[in-house]
C-alpha cells in the first residue's frame, strides 16, 4: 500500500510539475508589448478576448481608430459647474477585440500609482469601453460603462476633417458629445461637451490630453 501511494504521489508530483512548467512558458508567451504597457495574460478569457489586428472586415478607410493601439498617458481636467477644474494624471489603454471586430479600452483616471481605498469617486474612472464597427450603417458605435460611478453611455462616432466625433444623449436626454482633436502620433487631445439646450449651445466639461 505504501508503495502504491509513494508511486501515486510520485505521479502527481510530476504530473504537477509539467503542468506548471507548462503555464509559465504560456504566461511567458502571451505577454503583450504595446506602447509602454505590458499586460500579462493570466487566464483563457483574456487570451480568447485579444485579437492581433483588425478584421478583414472593416473596409480601411473606416478604421478611423487605428491610431489609439496601445498606451496613452493623459492629463485629466474637469471643468466642475462653479467655475473650477480638477486636474488629475491618467493612463489608458487600447487593443482589438472579438477577431478584430472591436477595439476595447481601459480608461484608469486617477492612474493605478494614486489609487487605493480612500480615492475619491469624484471624476474617479475605472472603466471600458467597446468600439464595435457596424458594417451595414459603416459606422462605429461605442459603448461605454464605469463601475465607479454607475455611468453608461452610447455614442456614434464619424470622422469630420481631421476629427473624430462621437454623439450621443445623456440620461436626461440632453445632447453630448465626445471629441478626438488635434491627432497626431505621440498626442492628442479628446474633450467632452453637453448641450441644455437642444444642440444650440455646448458647455466644456472634461478635455483630456494624450501623451506617449
Amino acid at each position: 500500500m505504501r508503495l502504491a501511494y509513494g508511486i501515486l504521489q510520485t505521479a502527481y508530483s510530476k504530473q504537477f510539475a509539467t503542468a506548471r512548467i507548462a503555464f509559465e512558458n504560456l504566461r511567458e508567451e502571451s505577454v503583450q508589448n504595446q506602447g509602454e504597457s505590458r499586460v500579462p495574460l493570466l487566464n483563457p478569457m483574456l487570451a480568447a478576448l485579444q485579437a492581433t489586428g483588425p478584421s478583414p472586415e472593416i473596409p480601411e478607410a473606416d478604421r478611423i481608430y487605428d491610431w489609439l493601439i496601445g498606451s496613452w498617458r493623459a492629463r485629466a481636467v474637469d471643468h466642475l459647474g462653479n467655475g473650477s477644474s480638477i486636474e488629475t494624471q491618467g493612463e489608458w489603454h487600447f487593443g482589438w477585440v472579438l477577431e478584430g471586430r472591436a477595439i476595447q479600452d481601459v480608461w484608469i483616471c486617477p492612474d493605478r500609482t494614486k489609487r487605493d481605498l480612500h480615492t475619491s469617486k469624484l471624476r474617479n474612472r475605472y472603466g471600458t469601453s467597446l468600439r464595435v464597427f457596424h458594417p451595414a450603417k459603416k459606422h462605429w458605435e461605442v459603448s461605454w460603462i464605469n463601475p465607479v460611478s454607475g455611468a453608461r453611455d452610447f455614442l456614434v462616432a464619424r470622422r469630420e476633417e481631421g476629427r473624430i466625433i462621437q454623439e450621443g444623449t445623456d440620461p436626461d436626454g440632453n445632447p453630448m458629445r465626445w471629441v478626438f482633436t488635434d491627432i497626431r502620433e505621440t498626442s492628442a487631445r479628446w474633450y467632452g461637451e453637453r448641450s441644455m439646450d437642444g444642440g444650440k449651445t455646448w458647455v466644456l466639461e472634461a478635455e483630456f490630453f494624450l501623451e506617449r
